[in-house]
């Protein structure tokens, strides 16, 4: 009897030795996974023909608000998120000359009608005020919006669903907070100059929340899901620290400066397509490539870490971040598979593994 207790002490301490290995050299691995996927760098007008030339982050913003819209097989859902941000956007246009705008649809590898979807609203408005990145094969909804922050044009840069979860009104309640920080922020700054002070210049960001319907939601859920609900807010506690309460909601909205600082620096974009493009690595590692099989079942639908790494680098960088509630409905068709759970523990242990053994390196 105690030899089989040995026996199965020395294969629990295998196995846990095996995955700390696995951690720490895929946290490695990733040291060297913050760089832009590479794509053209270029908008096509579809009424010209005409390549536009595409703008990067560190360039001077020329738009007041940009819009990233990170769309994945989503033809049925985007029309009607589209057609009403445009309509609010046209609207608030009307009434404020100085406000501009523009919309970036990022198709994430779309194997349905969604490029056709985003092409049709860029040939109604124009390229100027809506744009299409196309990133050819699925990255993860973190890459497609890295890859729209980092190629907008606005002073401020808002995020949000395809799937218009959340009422493009209620951007207004994000950017209030932000320029009511930012009135304190310069005020506080006694070298600063009033006419030189520019919103996209002052690090904030502003994260919509829907922490004020949880307790409706918990009445409502199934106990699984409210246990998986706390299990989930825990492992983000001890990851990232406190200070939010609701991480993902997408409708996060962030100053140009802001966003140069945290889309150059993150990683956490989904793993299933670095898996897919590593095979020869796998055959030789196939102990590590097993493993990695198992997570990468669950890495096409998973986004739950993105948003906790944003947290930890506006942390990292002592950036301001709001939680501002906001409205916020179940839209038919939006689904929380619990497969994703598995990704988002392992890429949770990345981050902390990653980052505070210093592999992860920040780029100021």
């Amino acid at each position: 009897m105690e030899f089989l207790f040995t026996i199965l002490a020395a294969l629990i301490l295998i196995v846990v030795l095996g995955l700390v290995s696995v951690i720490v050299f895929e946290a490695y691995r990733r040291s060297f996974n913050n760089a832009h996927v590479d794509a053209p760098a270029i908008f096509e007008d579809p009424k010209s023909l005409k390549q536009v030339p595409c703008p990067d982050i560190f360039d001077p913003a020329k738009k007041y608000l940009s819009l990233i819209i990170p769309a994945f097989n989503e033809e049925h859902r985007l029309p009607g998120a589209l057609s009403e941000t445009m309509n609010y956007l046209k609207k608030r246009e009307a009434k404020d000359k100085s406000f501009s705008y523009e919309v970036l649809i990022v198709d994430d590898g779309s194997r349905d009608g969604t490029k056709r979807v985003a092409f049709d609203f860029v040939k109604k408005y124009g390229v100027d005020k809506v744009r299409a990145i196309l990133l050819g094969k699925n990255h993860g909804k973190g890459e497609a919006i890295r890859k729209g922050m980092l190629h907008s044009r606005g002073e401020l840069l808002l995020m949000l669903d395809a799937d218009g979860a959340t009422k493009v009104t209620d951007l207004e309640k994000l950017e209030n907070q932000i320029h009511a920080v930012a009135r304190k922020e310069h005020r506080g700054d006694s070298a600063a100059c009033d006419t030189t002070f520019k919103i996209s210049d002052i690090p904030i960001v502003a994260f919509g929340s829907r922490a004020h319907l949880e307790e409706k939601a918990i009445a409502t859920r199934k106990w699984y899901r409210n246990f998986l609900m706390k299990g989930f807010h825990l492992v983000v506690l001890l990851t990232a620290g406190p200070g939010i309460r609701d991480t993902q909601c997408g409708f996060k909205m962030f100053t140009r400066s802001a966003a140069r600082k945290l889309f150059t620096n993150i990683r956490l974009k989904r793993f299933g397509v670095y898996y897919q493009t590593h095979a020869q690595f796998q055959i030789e590692y196939s102990m590590y490539g097993m493993f990695l099989s198992l997570i990468t079942l669950s890495a096409s639908i998973s986004r739950w870490c993105f948003d906790v790494e944003l947290v930890f680098l506006c942390k990292w960088f002592r950036i301001p971040v709001l939680e501002v509630s906001v409205n916020w409905s179940e839209i038919p068709g939006s689904k929380v598979n619990l497969l994703s759970i598995p990704n988002m523990l392992w890429e949770l242990a990345l981050m902390s593994v990653g980052y505070r053994t210093q592999m992860w390196k920040i780029n100021s």
